[in-house]
C-alpha cells in the first residue's frame, strides 16, 4: 500500500450550484442512517450493540482500504484512530445500545440536538461563531423532530439516554475535527472513511469478543440487516458523509442529520403509522430548519 502525503488544511471555495449538489449527495447519508431503527428493532438479534457496530464497521472499512491501497502517514496515524474512535468505535454501539433501550422517538429528538453540539465546539475549535439565525434554527429543528417522533407514552431508560447523548456528542466531535484537520494531499474521501471504519471496527472486535461473542443465533433477516447497515448504511453513506463536510460549511452539514429521524417517522408512516395535525407542523419545522441552515451556510460560503 501506498502512504498519503501531507498538506496543510482548508476548505476548498465552491460555487453555489456545487454546494446544491454537494447538499444533495450529503443528504443521503443522514437520509439513509434513518432506517437503522427499523433495522436494528426489526431484524437484528437484541443485545448484540457491539457485535452490530463491528459488523457496520470492520468489513466496510477493509474493503475501502484494499480499494484504495494507501495507509496513513506522520501524525495521520493518531488522528485517524481520534476520528475513527469518535465516528465509529463509539457512535456505533452508542447508537445501537440507544435504538434498542429507547423509542424511536426519544433516540431521534437525542439525535436531533447535534447541530447545537457542533456549534458549541466549532467555537472552541474551529472560531466559528455561530450566528443568532444558525442557534435559533438549531433549536426549532429539535422541537421539530421532538413533534414529530417524541409521544406522550414514550419511556425514558437513563442507560439509553446517556447512550444517544453520548453517541451525538462523540458524532459532533467527530465532525467538528474532521472539518478542524482537513485531509492529506491525494487522499479523497473513501479512504479517509476506510481510515475510520477500520480503526473503529478494530477498537470494537476485542470488546466484542470479550463482553458479547456473536448472537446464538442470525436468520437471515439479521444478515440482510447486517449487509445493508455495513455496506450502504456504512462504507456507502459514510464516504458521502465525509465528502460533505470536507467541502461545506460546518453550520451548513450538521442540520443534515435531521433527516434520520424525519425518514424514520416517514418509514413508520409506510408501515401503517399516521401523522397527527401537530406531528405534522413538527414534520414541516423540522424541514424548514434544514432548509434554513443550507441557505445560510451558502450565503456564507460566498462571503468567504
Amino acid at each position: 500500500m501506498q502512504t498519503s502525503t501531507e498538506r496543510a488544511p482548508g476548505p476548498p471555495r465552491i460555487s453555489y450550484p456545487q454546494q446544491v449538489a454537494t447538499v444533495a449527495l450529503t443528504a443521503l447519508a443522514p437520509a439513509t442512517w434513518g432506517t437503522t431503527y427499523v433495522v436494528t428493532t426489526e431484524l437484528l438479534p437484541p443485545g448484540h450493540p457491539l457485535f452490530a457496530g463491528m459488523l457496520r464497521a470492520l468489513p466496510g472499512g477493509l474493503l475501502a482500504l484494499a480499494i484504495t491501497r494507501v495507509l496513513p502517514r506522520g501524525h495521520w496515524w493518531w488522528k485517524a484512530a481520534v476520528l475513527g474512535a469518535l465516528n465509529i468505535g463509539a457512535l456505533y454501539p452508542l447508537l445501537f445500545v440507544a435504538a434498542e433501550r429507547l423509542p424511536g422517538g426519544a433516540a431521534a429528538t437525542l439525535g436531533a440536538t447535534q447541530p447545537l453540539m457542533v456549534a458549541g465546539l466549532a467555537v472552541a475549535l474551529l472560531h466559528d461563531r455561530p450566528t443568532v439565525w444558525r442557534l435559533t434554527w438549531a433549536v426549532l429543528g429539535v422541537l421539530g423532530v421532538a413533534l414529530v417522533v417524541l409521544g406522550p407514552q414514550a419511556r425514558l431508560d437513563a442507560v439509553g439516554v446517556l447512550a444517544g447523548l453520548g453517541g451525538t456528542a462523540t458524532m459532533a466531535a467527530g465532525i467538528v475535527l474532521t472539518k478542524r484537520w482537513g485531509l492529506p494531499a491525494g487522499v479523497g474521501p473513501l479512504t479517509l472513511t476506510g481510515w475510520q471504519l477500520a480503526t473503529g471496527g478494530l477498537l470494537l472486535l476485542p470488546l466484542t469478543l470479550a463482553i458479547e461473542g456473536a448472537p446464538p443465533r442470525i436468520d437471515a433477516g439479521a444478515v440482510g440487516g447486517y449487509l445493508w447497515l455495513g455496506s450502504v448504511g456504512g462504507l456507502v453513506a459514510s464516504t458521502l458523509w465525509f465528502r460533505g463536510i470536507g467541502k461545506l460549511p460546518v453550520g451548513a452539514s450538521a442540520p443534515l442529520v435531521l433527516l434520520s429521524p424525519l425518514v424514520a417517522a416517514v418509514i413508520g408512516i409506510a408501515l401503517g403509522e399516521s401523522l397527527s395535525l401537530l406531528q405534522t407542523f413538527g414534520f414541516v419545522l423540522a424541514l424548514a430548519a434544514l432548509l434554513a441552515a443550507q441557505l445560510n451556510g451558502a450565503q456564507g460560503e460566498r462571503v468567504r
